[in-house]
């Protein structure tokens, strides 16, 4: 794949097909000026599309994409985490069991640790891999590359997203008190496979879980702003990824049930595998026993969809900015 610039594109207020783009060249080849009165009408966001840039201007356009996502996901984790544990212990819960209302954030800052990384590794996949299948795509399947795209970026995140739940969800389940004794204790007894048990439940569950999200996010973006003929302001972004997130979570939450299983059973290996686990449910409790959870899960989607999409976008509009401030400042140099 090729260099990639950081191109900042509007449309002007007045005018629903007018457009403009702005790529600042590291070879020094050229520079397209948008007027300044121009600019002044104009809502700009940003993308990351194929140019002729130094692999170091786009690893630092992306590496402040990767901060802002990982700072999203922080927030969301944070405000979120009550839910998320609730809805854990729900589906952990047999039969008629209570479900315990203590210790909702047990787990938090172990699991922050690996939240932030992810999200970073999951944004610097998706992102160009996004970008290469839209220029390999007909603009009619651009759906089919953002699902891959999706689904490209969720296997890269999961090698350090699948510990870190492990250690999650047995803090939040009561089994260990902190995370280095939930690492140190599941390595001692399951060996370092431990971390990644249920990883095939996993895949299952979040491969879909973020190529639909992504996909249904992007579509719905761009179904609005050719509606609107205009970009969307952050309170849509806002509400269009909370629509996405509550309709990606409810359709997944089976997926969530099992994975959540087999992640919590530990060294007594209950189930074997996915097979056998979705038949354990389904006989021992009945089918709907696999949508346990449902609400907590949509609610805590819904509300981290809101907040993750809402901050990407100003994020991204904050680095449009960024951006043209430097090009004005090299244009001054060079005057």
């Amino acid at each position: 794949m090729g260099p990639i610039t950081l191109a900042i594109e509007g449309k002007n207020s007045s005018s629903s097909s007018s457009s403009s783009s702005m790529a600042l060249s590291s070879s020094g080849a050229s520079v397209t000026k948008i007027p300044s009165h121009q600019l002044g009408n104009r809502k700009s966001f940003a993308s990351v599309s194929i140019g002729e840039e130094k692999p170091f201007d786009f690893f630092q356009s992306v590496l402040d994409g990767i901060i802002a996502g990982g700072v999203a996901g922080v927030v969301v984790e944070t405000a979120l985490y009550p839910i998320d544990t609730i809805k854990t212990r729900l589906q952990v819960a047999r039969g008629g069991g209570q479900i315990l209302l203590k210790g909702l954030y047990s787990g938090l800052a172990g699991n922050l640790a690996g939240v932030l990384p992810a999200s970073a590794t999951f944004v610097g996949v998706y992102e160009p891999t996004k970008q290469n299948l839209l220029k390999l795509l007909p603009e009619n399947l651009s759906a089919i590359a953002h699902f891959t795209a999706g689904a490209v970026g969720g296997v890269a995140a999961s090698l350090i997203r699948v510990p870190t739940e492990v250690v999650k969800q047995r803090m939040q389940t009561g089994q260990f008190s902190s995370a280095p004794d939930a690492v140190r204790l599941i390595v001692a007894r399951e060996g370092f496979k431990g971390l990644y048990a249920g990883y095939g439940s996993f895949l299952l569950r979040d491969l879909p879980f973020d190529a639909i999200q992504f996909c249904i996010y992007e579509q719905l973006r761009i179904g609005y702003k050719s509606a609107a003929k205009r970009d969307l302001y952050d309170a849509e972004n806002a509400i269009v990824g909370a629509f996405a997130g509550v309709l990606t979570g409810a359709v997944t939450t089976p997926l969530d049930v099992i994975k959540t299983r087999l992640m919590v059973q530990g060294s007594a290996k209950q189930y074997k595998g996915i097979a056998h686990c979705v038949k354990a449910i389904i006989s021992e409790e009945g089918t709907l026993a696999l949508m346990k959870g449902i609400g907590p899960r949509v609610l805590w989607i819904g509300i981290g969809g809101s907040i993750f999409f809402g901050v990407l976008e100003s994020t991204k509009k904050i680095l449009a900015q960024r951006h043209h401030k430097q090009i004005q400042q090299a244009e001054r140099k060079q005057d």
